[in-house]
């Protein structure tokens, strides 16, 4: 690995690459730093759109833990950072571990998100691999306070976040989800493991076209790790199931696509808000 005081040395990181464009944000801002990028990919999330923009990619599928522990250490990285989403369900549908996951599992108290992310930055540390923050290299993906995108709330709606904000606090602090969606103070859904989206179908369909989505980070959020995001996805959802505002926790929350975002959120007429829990 490279040091500030030896630039001449190739800088090398590996990335864990889930869902979405996320990843391909990530090593846009990783190339910008010079770094060379090595990819372990989710054959069941993953875009193939990566293939263009790493330095080497290597396939496996959800669970296999020591396969992907064995391809960073073969492109001779030690810091790794993750990015993108790999969907929980994956642990009850098709689910292909290996035995080093098989032996994760069988450790676990639990399958709480935190608990499966930490064993896995466990075995990466045990292989000789450090986990980086998601946040590090961020940039403007981070979303900033008060008003982002599209046009003004109403008064009910800027009501409703504060409202929105405890409650997802509250959830996020058990580790179930980080997502509520609300109206007239009123919680709608609740985010549990079927992820955003699917919560946000089934809020939009009760509130009447005004409902609210509210996100936040975990009260002791791991920036390594599951940091909370929104993007292109999450704003269509939204319009199709007819939620109109959006309220995020700002400087915890990233941003994907952040121009995109702001030509839908203008397109759709969603309110999208930072919310400064502190």
């Amino acid at each position: 690995m490279v040091t500030a005081n030896n630039p001449s040395v190739e800088k090398s990181i590996g990335l864990i690459a889930g869902y979405g464009m996320f990843p391909l944000e990530v090593i846009a801002q990783l190339k910008a730093h010079d770094y060379t990028v090595h990819v372990v990919a989710a054959k069941e999330e993953t875009s193939p759109d990566i293939e263009a923009v790493a330095d080497s990619v290597c396939w496996l599928h959800v669970g296999q833990i020591g396969g992907m522990i064995k391809a960073l250490q073969q492109a001779g990285v030690n810091e790794v950072m993750m990015a993108g989403k790999v969907r929980k369900l994956h642990l009850f549908r098709n689910f292909r571990p290996d035995l080093v996951a098989l032996g994760a599992l069988l450790r676990m108290p639990d399958r709480k998100d935190d608990t499966l992310m930490l064993e896995i930055t466990r075995l990466l540390a045990e292989g000789g691999i450090h986990l980086r923050s998601q946040v590090e290299l961020a940039g403007d993906m981070l979303a900033g306070n008060g008003h982002l995108f599209g046009p003004k709330a109403s008064k009910s709606v800027l009501k409703d976040i504060p409202f929105g904000i405890t409650q997802a606090r509250g959830i996020a602090a058990l580790d179930i989800g980080q997502t509520v969606i609300v109206q007239q103070g009123a919680v709608l859904a609740v985010e549990a493991i079927e992820g955003t989206d699917e919560a946000v179908k089934r809020g939009g369909g009760l509130g009447n076209g005004k409902a609210v989505v509210v996100k936040v980070a975990k009260p002791q959020q791991d920036l390594r790790f599951d940091v909370p995001a929104i993007g292109p996805d999450t704003l269509r959802t939204m319009h199709e199931s007819g939620c109109i505002a959006l309220a995020i926790q700002a400087g915890s929350t990233l941003l994907i696509e952040r121009h995109k975002l702001a030509e839908l959120a203008q397109q759709w007429r969603i309110s999208i808000y930072g919310y400064d829990v502190d």
